[in-house]
């Protein structure tokens, strides 16, 4: 009976103490370790870049033979060689080169650097020149003025009324102009003397035509005497109506002939 009581007591403590036990306050477990942070791999570096060609140009594109034309390059981004062909080779990222090229030549220039290698051309055209101009015609000769042709185309002649030897108003006009004329050709001409020939229509004598020619001859020198003709180198004479410049039968034609003419000395 004492062993029952014994166990009962045991029985009941170990209750007892398990129902302490169960009514503590839980305690939350700790929460658990954050993972591991995931391991980041470095993206690779970026592929260097080819060269560009900023510039490669000629100027200018179009020379005659012997001619220079001017080469212009300007390379940017890394490079490892630049060069030109036509027996230029290598040459620094920008600069430019005088060329004299023979005939039309294209330049292509070479860049390379650890992004590849990149190209460009330039052409230049060689013409050749313009022919040159033909020489100048030679200059005409220009044949000494005689004075011959001084009198024909600077002295005019002197006309009279009809059978009269004196100097009418138109006469003194004419050889006033012509005192002018002949003292340049007496200055031209130092040795050289001056004909002053009297001519008649065909009216009258040949006899009087004569003596009225001889008259009208030294009417005109006198007149041109007075004018500074020097009278020493002027010479007279009479054709009467033997060189008659006109043959018709009219007043017109008649007046033509009634006149003094200058023709160069004997």
């Amino acid at each position: 009976m004492f062993s029952k009581r014994k166990i009962s007591v045991i029985c009941l403590a170990i209750s007892i103490a398990l129902f302490a036990e169960a009514c503590k306050k839980k305690v939350p477990a700790p929460p658990p370790p954050p993972p591991p942070a995931p391991v980041v791999t470095p993206p690779p570096p970026p592929a260097p870049s080819a060269p560009v060609v900023a510039q490669f140009t000629v100027e200018p594109t179009t020379i005659q033979s012997g001619q220079s034309a001017t080469l212009r390059w300007e390379i940017t981004g890394q490079t490892s060689n630049v060069s030109i062909n036509q027996g230029i080779g290598t040459v620094p990222s920008t600069g430019s080169r005088q060329v004299t090229p023979t005939s039309s030549t294209t330049y292509a220039i070479t860049a390379t650097g650890p992004g590849g290698t990149v190209n460009g051309s330039a052409t230049v055209s060689v013409v050749s020149p313009p022919p040159p101009p033909p020489p100048p015609p030679p200059a005409p000769t220009v044949q000494p003025r005689t004075i011959e042709s001084i009198l024909n185309s600077d002295v005019q002649d002197a006309f009279f009324d009809y059978d009269k030897s004196d100097i009418r108003s138109e006469a003194r006009d004419a050889l006033t102009r012509d005192a002018d004329a002949l003292k340049a050709i007496l200055s031209s001409f130092p040795n050289a003397t001056i004909m002053v020939e009297g001519h008649c229509d065909e009216r009258g004598s040949a006899e009087y035509n004569l003596g009225l020619g001889d008259r009208r001859a030294a009417s005109a020198k006198d007149y041109l005497v007075s004018l500074g003709v020097p009278g020493d180198r002027l010479k007279t004479i009479s054709y009467g109506k033997e060189r008659p410049q006109c043959t018709e039968s009219t007043e017109a034609c008649w007046q033509k002939n009634r006149r003094a003419h200058f023709s160069p000395g004997q």
